[in-house]
């Protein structure tokens, strides 16, 4: 067998730079003959959710008898940690949970075994997948990971305040800035939405927003479109928002969610992993405005989402999300590798999905035999942390119905256009989110634009 780092290893290599990462079982130890063992790393560090997959692993040993070391890796880490098992020989043979852009990073650097990725989603059936999911995790007719579930950026609004002043549902530039301007007060912002520099969570928000005006990272040829019109304009009209109708100072994903569940904002954006906590179901962040002293659900039964906005330069409404996925390395172990994951998508997906089912919205519908079983079964699923119920205890049909539907309709800049490994390089710098927080500081619109913009083409000829 050959031999591969273990989580204390990798660690100890690491530790002067502070990395986290966190071993669980070993491979070594849980293997009983059945297969030679593999090695798992998932991106995922909080310790409930660890301990949630690990009892999966667990499953897939003893029916399968092939022993998984499962590795747990935080997601600011990712990049640094992948980088230093490669350089010395230690990859694991399977990543789950992984992003998109994450994908391509992986592709870029030829670490991924594509024949046998592809494989396993033959194997599973690609009929039973999302179409776009397919798509979007593919390089041509290369695939590169097997998709397994998808999160949505989300526009959130308070339906009560909406009603009360007569306001349509803000799923266009237009309506929105209409809002901020109806709703916002000395008591209330009419928005809140993500300034912070050198933040993915800035940048997610923003390619949310300028996606729906059509304004992309390249064109079709390659060449960066940031300075565009349609990305002027997008950046013209978030910093209209985020200094007129939002609160001071630079926001991030903690108070972008704070000043919303105090009651005071009217819109925020955030992705659909906040399902459970707007619904009162985590208690380190409850929703704590006046009404949900009395009504913890307050919050979840006032408010509405969009996910797919519309800009005036834009032929059609698009929105961001992420496909998070599993993938097998170049050089692993691939019958046992293979093995895990079509378990993962299988018998281990409804545990998988029920984790956090707020944002594991299955990109696999179901099976040959019940095309939608994965999907009928993903509302019933309980979630929250402290507290667990089903969703469509707190939220409208309506509502989960367009959460469910998002993975159908996501974009994503780079990847249509070919471009998917610049979309890797650019996470460790993050160029749109020090763009965006020069807006929020009264920088010109253009001229942030065409900095990001410069700052993308240097990143991305250092890839030639």
């Amino acid at each position: 067998m050959k031999l591969r780092a273990t989580a204390i290893a990798i660690s100890a290599m690491l530790s002067a730079a502070a990395l986290a990462m966190t071993g669980c079982t070993s491979a070594q130890e849980t293997d009983d003959g059945g297969g030679e063992g593999i090695t798992f790393w998932v991106q995922e560090d909080l310790p409930d959710r660890v301990a949630a997959t690990q009892e999966i692993v667990d499953a897939f040993t003893a029916d399968a008898g092939i022993g998984v070391e499962l590795v747990s890796v935080a997601e600011d880490q990712f990049s640094q940690l992948i980088t230093a098992a490669a350089a010395a020989g230690d990859l694991p043979d399977v990543i789950g949970g992984i992003s998109l852009p994450q994908v391509r990073t992986l592709s870029a650097n030829e670490l991924i075994d594509t024949a046998a990725v592809g494989e396993v989603v033959d194997a599973l059936d690609r009929s039973t997948f999302s179409e776009k999911a397919l798509e979007l995790t593919a390089d041509g007719d290369t695939q590169l990971a097997v998709p397994s579930e998808s999160w949505t950026q989300m526009l959130y609004y308070r339906t009560d305040l909406f009603e009360a002043a007569g306001l349509e549902v803000p799923d266009s530039y237009e309506a929105i800035l209409e809002a901020a301007r109806t709703l916002d007060t000395d008591e209330m912002a009419g928005f809140v939405g993500a300034t912070a520099p050198g933040d993915a969570f800035t940048e997610q928000t923003f390619e949310h927003l300028a996606l729906g005006n059509d304004c992309q990272l390249v064109n079709d040829d390659g060449e960066i479109e940031l300075d565009s019109d349609a990305c002027v304009a997008a950046f013209e009209f978030y910093g209209d928002l985020v200094t007129n109708y939002s609160v001071p100072g630079a926001q991030d994903v903690d108070t972008t969610r704070a000043t919303y569940f105090a009651g005071d904002a009217a819109m925020f954006i955030w992705s659909s992993f906040v399902l459970d906590e707007l619904a009162g179901l985590r208690n380190d962040a409850m929703p704590s405005c006046p009404e949900c002293v009395a009504d913890s659900g307050f919050l979840a039964a006032n408010t509405g989402v969009v996910t797919a906005i519309e800009g005036p330069d834009a032929s059609g409404p698009a929105q961001f999300g992420e496909i998070t996925s599993w993938t097998m390395t170049d050089g692993g172990n691939v019958e046992s590798s293979r093995a895990f994951i079509e378990y993962m998508m299988s018998d281990g997906y409804e545990p998988w999905i029920a984790i956090a089912p707020e944002g594991k919205v299955p990109v696999r519908t179901g099976t040959e035999e019940e095309p939608t079983l994965y999907s009928d079964l993903w509302a019933t699923l309980p979630a929250g942390v402290d507290t667990k119920a089903p969703l469509s205890d707190f939220y409208a049909a309506d509502v989960l119905e367009v959460v469910a539907a998002g993975p159908e309709d996501l974009a994503r800049w780079g990847i249509s256009q070919g471009q998917g490994n610049l979309l890797g390089a650019l996470q460790g710098e993050h160029p749109v989110a020090d763009a965006v927080s020069e807006v929020a500081q009264g920088e010109d619109p253009a001229t942030a634009a065409q900095d990001s913009a410069e700052a993308v083409r240097s990143i991305a000829a250092s890839l030639e």
